[in-house]
């Protein structure tokens, strides 16, 4: 009998929550059939999402049917919750994805399947809303397997396990070895079948109309005859995926098994000792003495975990695509910025894309935000859960920065009975790759316990540019020589000496031309009456975007392309005035670039790196028996140890 989790995804409004009541009605999970318009949805439980008619959190389900037993993730459907989405699909063996019969594959389905596609997620897709007057089966069939995969094929025409005879050659087609033998046997067999789904060749297509139960239970057959059970390691391994608080405010720790069992009593991560095993259906839970592989749970209790961290013989997870682009300082309207700031640490541990920041310079805290719903909800929680009304500036960009050319960076730091000395390379990366760290420093230069410390601190805390003070991001940095004293080093001066060597690096380029400050990106559909396309397409240039050729769409025109966030954000009002409201505006993040207004941000922004005295460029040496500070532009003349790279070897890295 399969035994699989199954994450269920879609964008806002397809009818993902109520493909989830009709899966679980039908499998006899609830008795009756939970509405979301009416308040009533077995997985929407949540009192702000019974409020606003959307689910904002993922939530739990369990069903068994036939021979199939599912555990069933319901995920948030709008684009700003879309983290809490990501967080759950690197523990699924399957993904549904619903898509709406009457708008097709939309802007936000685009960037599901994106995500899928990035953590392998076999998908079967269930078409909804085939009751819908202008539902076209064919037409969103055409569109699922031009736009996503000629493999999304239709698997509900055929008996309840078996595919219409043409459907077996088209499953065929989306593999070379699998054709092969097709053509010599006529016959694709079924764990055949199976395997290019799990293989992503494959993607089941499934039609109805989850409201009305049709096609719901061809669906669940489906389901139960075309996966299968993941392989699991004897080892013990887990993968957290959410960090929750329960109605009493127990910290619960959410994570998928992947190999092995998790008994109580059980000691993790050093010396926390498992108390509990909670097996959640909807809000009530079980408890259990052992969960299996395969099997999600929720540990009450656990401290410093976090939402993307392996247990076990599983690494963690790396950086999550999806990052917020805005960020907000926090308006405490008379409350304690302290109160506040650790109300603030509690929500930013169940959602680390918060990325709270405290700046006791400015005596500001600050918020990192996906969009304006994502504000509000955060606002409603702060008021009905801690009693705490607060408000948030008109929030702006958040910009990165990035090289490139590559540096050797210099940090020096010898106070009296102190020394360390670090040399860092730090050169360009591919768009999109964030930091990464390695070192390429022999052990008799730098001993192992200290290259540790230099790699150690480098993730330590988050490294910022000179332009702005904003994150760094796209660059390799690694370790390539350094000093230690026998006599006086200590770690902390490894710290010191690496940080300053980052920032050193980074004053360097500055002064050459090697730095580029990045901005947010918008990956844009504009759909606009014939008669305002001209306007549409001077306003996409005035804002510094581009645009593909435009579509015709009926009496409408369709206008797809890029645009900075900082120029488009606010433009969907003026599309609906000038469209008198019958002009749509659909935006989705679509990564970071180069920003189009560099020099004026900069200029607006007027960061002094030097006097970010956190982030200080500058060294420290000894003489005399007493340590003085020294200038970044300086410290080359000043290090002990010779430079590893010559100008001309750096500018072949660049």
């Amino acid at each position: 009998m399969p035994k699989i989790t199954a994450g269920i995804v879609a964008h806002v409004d397809a009818g993902k929550t109520t493909l989830s009541e009709a899966l679980l009605y039908q499998a006899g999970a609830v008795r009756e059939l939970g509405r979301v318009d009416n308040g009533d949805a077995f997985l929407d439980s949540d009192t702000l999402e019974k409020q606003r008619g959307i689910t904002i959190f993922s939530h739990q389900a369990s069903l068994t049917m036939q021979d199939l037993t599912l555990t069933l993730l319901d995920t948030p459907g709008h684009v700003d919750f879309a983290s809490q989405t990501e967080q759950v699909l690197s523990v699924l063996d399957y993904a549904i994805l619903v898509v709406s019969a009457t708008d097709g594959i939309q802007g936000y389905t685009r960037t599901l399947w994106r995500l899928l596609d990035h953590y392998q997620v076999p998908t079967f897709i269930f078409v909804n809303k085939m009751d819908a007057v202008t539902a076209d089966r064919d037409r969103v069939l055409d569109q699922l397997q031009t736009t996503f995969s000629p493999g999304c094929l239709a698997f509900d025409q055929g008996a309840a396990t078996t595919l219409p005879e043409d459907a077996y050659e088209d499953v065929a087609m989306q593999d070379d070895t699998v054709l092969e033998q097709f053509l010599d046997t006529g016959e694709v067999a079924d764990p055949t079948v199976r395997q290019l789904i799990r293989q992503r060749k494959v993607f089941p297509c499934y039609f109805g109309s989850a409201l009305k139960l049709e096609g719901v239970s061809a669906f669940l057959t489906g389901l139960a005859h075309w996966t299968s059970n993941p392989v699991v390691t004897p080892d013990f391994g887990a993968k957290v995926f959410k960090i929750s608080h329960d109605d009493k405010g127990v910290r619960l720790t959410w994570l998928r098994i992947t190999g092995g069992q998790l008994a109580t009593k059980t000691v993790l991560l050093g010396e926390q000792k498992v108390n509990q095993l909670r097996v959640y259906n909807g809000t009530k839970f079980e408890i259990r003495q052992s969960v299996a592989a395969g099997e999600v749970c929720a540990i009450p209790n656990l401290t410093d975990t976090y939402p993307g961290q392996g247990l076990g013989n599983v690494a963690d997870e790396r950086t999550p695509e999806i990052q917020p682009v805005l960020t907000y300082a926090v308006d405490p309207q008379g409350h304690d910025l302290h109160d506040c700031l650790t109300i603030f640490r509690q929500l930013e541990d169940e959602d680390p894309q918060l990325h709270v920041t405290w700046s006791s310079h400015l005596q500001e805290i600050r918020v990192q935000i996906m969009g304006s719903v994502q504000l509000e909800i955060l606002q409603q929680i702060l008021h009905d859960c801690f009693h705490l009304d607060v408000g948030f500036d008109a929030g702006s960009i958040l910009y990165k920065e990035t090289v490139t050319k590559a540096v050797e960076g210099v940090g020096h730091f010898e106070p009296l009975r102190h020394y360390a000395e670090v040399h860092l390379l730090i050169e360009p990366a591919p768009r999109g790759s964030g930091l990464t760290f390695a070192a390429d420093c022999s052990l008799e230069i730098l001993g192992k316990n200290w290259q540790h410390q230099v790699l150690s601190n480098l993730r330590a805390k988050e490294q910022l540019g000179v332009l702005t003070g904003s994150p760094l991001t796209d660059a390799k940095i690694t370790l390539v020589t350094g000093r230690a004293s026998i006599v006086h080093s200590v770690g902390g001066d490894f710290r010191e000496a690496t940080w300053r060597a980052v920032r050193q690096g980074l004053m360097m380029l500055r002064e050459n031309d090697g730095l580029q400050l990045l901005e947010p990106w918008y990956r844009f559909r504009l759909e606009v009456g014939q008669d305002q396309v001209g306007r549409a397409m001077t306003d996409i240039q005035r804002m510094s975007g581009d645009f593909d050729t435009p579509t015709d769409a009926g009496e409408m025109t369709v206008l797809t392309g890029t645009a900075p966030v900082a120029a488009m954000q606010d433009y969907a009002q003026e599309v609906n005035a000038y469209t008198h409201g019958k002009g749509q505006l659909e935006c989705l993040i679509d990564g970071y670039r180069p920003c189009h207004n560099a020099d004026e941000v900069v200029a607006a922004q007027a960061y002094d790196p030097v006097g970010d005295l956190p982030n200080t460029p500058g060294s420290v040496f000894c003489a005399h028996g007493a340590g003085y500070p020294v200038p970044w532009d300086e410290v080359p003349g000043m290090a002990h140890v010779d430079y590893a790279y010559t100008p001309a070897e750096l500018a072949k890295l660049s």
